[in-house]
């Protein structure tokens, strides 16, 4: 089976590498030339474990290609997957103009069956949209050519999202016909003989179950940062409050880690999206619209922490705050929407030095920050003469640090630990003021 996936992003590389792992021949396609050249010579532009071996593995073996011209591709394939952008537009809703330039170009140059997917998050909704700029585009050229529209969303968790494709525990396929389902059900069947089942449904109900996953998961984050500033007031520790109702079977213990905040690429713009897209049908997401203040404020506390410590905001002047991990999470380069950029504003703004180690993110961050910070070139280099030393990702070489040598390199003592991994009690013994998530 012949397949085009359109944007070599995040999403779309990984499901383009993942299915020529899989056996199938694969195009990707890309509008940035420049981008689609450095992918022929094995670099990839985004930070996935594994992904560029296999990248390198399957272009090799000839399953894996590279194109900035869809209309080329078009009359080989059975499949085009719709992977481009969906960055949030200024009022919150998704911006569909890369989705829609896809199917106009696929209107354009068709001249046979083909089966559109769309694997971008889309609203519900986006399917009926596609398959009238489709349409319009054949209407244009006076040819009736058949088609069909389906919805794919994607699942993928970035730092694991190889080994979510490969093992997933669910593929939502939204279809309204059994030509698509067919075809689908072939595309996956190398994951049916896993006995895995692949999950068909209507389009409209596979479009709202990425926004609905996402809405969930970052719900519960929020719901556990609100439940650790409580304990933080009434001296209760949440991480015996998180054990104790994630015990609870109905409940479950993932999701429920108090910290600095969500950010990356998907939830801040799907909650905006999803809350955008029920106010324009009449509805209104009021938990949603809870979820995303709590995550906001969230950003804020770790800044909160150290102002507090250093007497007022004014206090922070001059002081050199070391900063460890900028990426929203650990296993990924990803900075958008990233705690760290928000702390990293509100220290600036206060006048102090910012000196950040990322083990990852480092150039992410010189695109991003430039020189606002200054950049370390091991975890020990970022605390050398630092006030305080602020934990923002819990990437594995942070977990267990040599704390005497962190302790002599230091000028200051105080250790915010963003996401509570460091043993308070240690910390305390050996010197330092320790300030966590919800604890005393």
């Amino acid at each position: 089976m012949k397949i085009a996936i359109v944007g070599t992003g995040y999403v779309g590389l990984v499901t383009g590498t993942c299915f020529a792992e899989l056996g199938v021949d694969v195009t990707c396609v890309d509008t940035d030339a420049s981008k689609i050249e450095r992918l022929r010579n094995g670099i990839i532009p985004i930070y996935e474990p594994n992904l560029e071996l296999l990248v390198e593995k399957n272009h090799k073996a000839g399953r894996l290609h590279f194109t900035t011209s869809l209309e080329e591709v078009l009359p080989e394939v059975e499949i085009v997957f719709s992977a481009v952008g969906t960055p949030p537009d200024e009022d919150g809703s998704a911006d569909l103009r890369y989705v829609l330039e896809v199917a106009r170009t696929i209107g354009r140059h068709i001249d046979r069956y083909i089966l559109v997917v769309t694997k971008s998050t889309v609203p519900v909704g986006t399917a009926v949209k596609v398959r009238a700029a489709i349409q319009a585009e054949l209407d244009k050229r006076g040819v009736q050519v058949p088609f069909d529209v389906a919805s794919n969303p994607e699942f993928l968790k970035e730092g694991n999202a190889i080994e979510d494709f490969i093992r997933p525990d669910r593929v939502v396929v939204g279809t309204d016909s059994e030509r698509a389902k067919d075809l689908m059900t072939r595309l996956y069947k190398p994951l049916l003989l896993n006995n895995f089942r692949v999950m068909f449904m209507d389009i409209p109900s596979a479009e709202m179950t990425k926004y609905a996953a996402n809405a969930m998961l970052a719900t519960r984050i929020s719901f556990i940062n609100d439940v650790a500033n409580l304990c933080q007031a009434v001296g209760a520790d949440v991480n015996m409050v998180r054990k104790g109702i994630g015990a609870d079977s109905r409940i479950g213990n993932k999701f429920l880690y108090p910290g600095c905040g969500y950010g990356g690429s998907c939830f801040p713009k799907d909650i905006k999206a999803l809350i955008r897209s029920a106010r324009e049908n009449g509805c209104r997401m009021e938990v949603l619209e809870a979820v995303e203040r709590v995550n906001e404020r969230q950003k804020g506390i770790l800044y909160d922490k150290l102002a507090l410590h250093f007497g007022g905001a004014e206090a922070l002047r001059g002081k050199r705050i070391a900063l460890w991990g900028l990426a929203f999470k650990p296993g990924t380069d990803d900075m958008r929407e990233a705690p760290s950029l928000v702390l990293v504003s509100q220290l600036r703004g206060a006048g102090a030095e910012v000196v950040a180690y990322d083990p990852v993110a480092m150039d992410e961050a010189r695109r991003r920050l430039g020189d606002a910070v200054s950049y370390a070139s091991d975890a020990y280099g970022a605390v050398l003469d630092a006030d305080a030393l602020v934990l923002l990702t819990e990437w594995k070489e942070f977990r267990l640090p040599n704390w005497e040598v962190v302790r002599r390199a230091m000028r200051g003592n105080v250790v915010v630990d963003g996401r509570n991994i460091f043993d308070r009690n240690e910390l305390r013994t050996l010197g330092f003021d320790y300030y966590g998530i919800g604890v005393l």
